[in-house]
Parts: C-alpha cells; sequence; structure tokens
C-alpha cells in the first residue's frame, strides 16, 4: 500500500484492527505498507481488500493473490528465533520468475533458514517470502549471497520493515 505522506502509523494501527489482518508493517521502498490478509473465504478477502482500499489516508494498493506453498512452510525449528525475538530484522521480497519455476524456488527458497514464510503469488510478482534474521548483515547476505543465486529467479524486490512502524 502507499498512503499519504506521515500516516503510515495510523494507517498501520487500522489496520491492525481489521479481522484477517495478521500482520502489517511499514516499509522502504516503492510501498509504505505492507499486510498479510488470512480470512476463510476468497470473498471476505475481496471485501476487506475493497474496505482496506476506500481507508481514507490509502493512496494506492496492490494485492497479491497466493496459491499453495505445500509442507515447505510449516511451523517448525525456523520459526524459535521469531518464537524467542531474536530476529529483528525483517523483510519481504517479491520475486518474478522465468514461467514455471515458482515451485522449483519455493524449494531452494525453503532451505534459507532465515526464510520464515513463501509462497507464490499471482499479479505483478511470482513469489514473495518473509525473511528474519538477527541483524541487517545477516539479512544482506541472505539477499545477495543465497536469494540472489537462486536459479531462475529473474527479478526481485526488497521491501525492509520499518521496526518502529510495525
Amino acid at each position: 500500500m502507499n498512503c499519504e505522506p506521515n500516516s503510515e502509523k495510523d494507517c498501520i494501527a487500522t489496520l491492525k484492527k481489521i479481522p484477517g489482518v495478521r500482520e502489517a508493517h511499514g516499509t522502504l521502498g516503492l510501498y509504505d505498507i505492507i499486510a498479510q490478509i488470512e480470512l476463510d473465504t476468497d470473498k471476505e478477502i475481496q471485501d476487506t481488500t475493497g474496505n482496506i482500499r476506500k481507508m481514507p489516508k490509502i493512496r494506492s494498493t496492490m494485492t497479491l493473490t497466493r496459491s499453495e506453498s505445500g509442507e515447505l512452510f510449516q511451523p517448525s525449528e525456523k520459526l524459535i528465533g521469531a518464537m524467542l525475538g531474536q530476529n529483528l530484522v525483517k523483510s519481504y521480497i517479491v520475486i518474478h520468475c522465468d514461467k514455471g519455476e515458482e515451485y522449483p524456488i519455493l524449494k531452494d527458497l525453503s532451505h534459507i533458514p532465515e526464510v520464515k514464510e513463501a509462497d507464490v503469488i499471482f499479479g505483478l510478482y511470482d513469489v514473495i517470502c518473509k525473511v528474519e534474521s538477527s541483524s541487517n548483515e545477516i539479512l544482506d547476505n541472505v539477499i545477495t549471497k543465497a536469494i540472489r543465486k537462486i536459479p531462475h529467479i529473474v527479478s526481485s524486490m526488497t521491501l525492509n520493515v520499518i521496526p518502529e512502524q510495525s
């Protein structure tokens, strides 16, 4: 989402009160806010995204609808750092890949410990992943030395979460 200047904190606070909004964070980059919505039906998701688009301070939105990542990103040892509060640095990475390579990329992402979630999505991008680490240095290494080396990734965009606006 993009919002009115200096309204990020208010928009995030409002988003977090909406049923189905699992996460909402301020980001650096092309977009101001990223939110994850999980509801039972497509209709509920459409209604919720429609209501978000009508929020007075929201200028524009882009909705990325997920597919299923299967068993690759289930609760596991990967979540221990997050549960213990050790993962202070978070980013979301949207990936455009070669046609038909979405699921092999998901499998490759599942082998990177800092990648906590990933899914195939429909829209401008093909895959989205959530990366958490204990420092910016580790996050930089994950992005530049691990994710960028995965075969068949054409391009990616990193949305760094702004901690004070989470």
